[in-house]
């Protein structure tokens, strides 16, 4: 017991040790934290010496994570949410009212559904009704005042000033290594239905180059346009998180799509007092980890 007692994990520490997980290496996370990257290897290096044993591995070409370090993930995970969530048990305010809050698929179980299942812990009075659609939907029904807010994915080059933004990635150009592509002929084009902003784009501003798209697949989930690509269907836009080891990112001979955001998107003149309280606790939780991680 009394070597227990001497022992501490700090918070601090744990958050980086997270970060680093969530954006892939020390240099990635100190950014995304704010720090340098030397505070944050002192942060690990002072919890490693506390537990006496390594987190991090050191060996080229080995997992980032010793055997020891993805526990100790496991239960920073659960620290951190438990030690939050009681931050702001303790200064919340009480809440009533309703929120239409609209998600696009890929954010329905991510650091977002994290959040907002501590949200409704919190103030349950508190009604909150999601609507899942795809980005171009959402914002049609933001200016239509059908939503209160929605986290949608946009062209980096079209966040607004009052976005949130969640996250960054790039959009890619993708095929299977072994699908051919002829010389001056039209490309195979996997393509979300139309509803699709990424479509819109090959379609329109993608093709200024003169390259040619035939539309030889259209499927509405990212789940499909990935079998088909895997398969050797075609070529598909995929962004960062959807890619596989089974695919190859093509880097010439077609447009270079622009970069992605995901973005939390208030509806104009929305007045409502438990949606400001759930993007600043969003808010808060991006300053914390310097962005939320979301699922692929």
């Amino acid at each position: 017991m009394t070597e227990l007692t001497s022992r501490r994990l700090e918070i601090d520490a744990l958050r980086a040790l997270w970060a680093i997980r969530h954006h892939g290496g020390i240099t990635r996370a100190a950014e995304a934290l704010g720090l340098s990257q030397s505070a944050v290897s002192h942060k690990i290096k002072r919890l490693e010496t506390s537990l006496d044993c390594d987190l991090l591995s050191r060996k080229p070409g080995a997992s980032m994570f010793t055997a020891a370090g993805e526990d100790l993930l496991d239960y920073a995970g659960r620290i951190l949410g438990l030690h939050d969530e009681a931050l702001l048990s303790l200064s919340k305010t009480s809440l009533a009212g309703r929120v239409a809050l609209g998600l696009t698929e890929d954010t329905t179980c991510t650091d977002l559904a994290r959040i907002l299942g501590r949200f409704r812990r919190l103030h349950p009075n508190v009604s909150v009704r999601t609507k899942v659609r795809m980005s171009l939907i959402l914002r049609g029904m933001l200016e239509r005042g059908e939503l209160d807010a929605a986290i949608i994915q946009v062209f980096a080059h079209e966040v607004r000033p009052t976005d949130v933004v969640l996250f960054r990635e790039q959009l890619h150009w993708v095929k299977h290594p072994g699908l051919s592509l002829s010389s001056g002929g039209p490309v195979p084009f996997l393509s979300f239905d139309d509803e699709c902003f990424y479509r819109r784009w090959a379609l329109d501003i993608g093709q200024d180059g003169g390259v040619v798209l035939e539309t030889v697949f259209e499927c509405a989930s990212a789940a499909g346009i990935i079998a088909a690509v895997t398969s050797g269907l075609g070529v598909a836009l995929l962004n960062g998180r959807h890619l596989q080891p089974d695919m190859e990112i093509i880097t010439q001979g077609l447009p270079t799509p622009p970069a992605l955001a995901y973005a939390v998107r208030r509806g104009r003149k929305v007045r409502n007092p438990a949606l400001d309280t759930l993007v600043a606790e969003i808010e808060s939780e991006i300053s914390r980890y310097g962005g939320l991680a979301l699922a692929s």
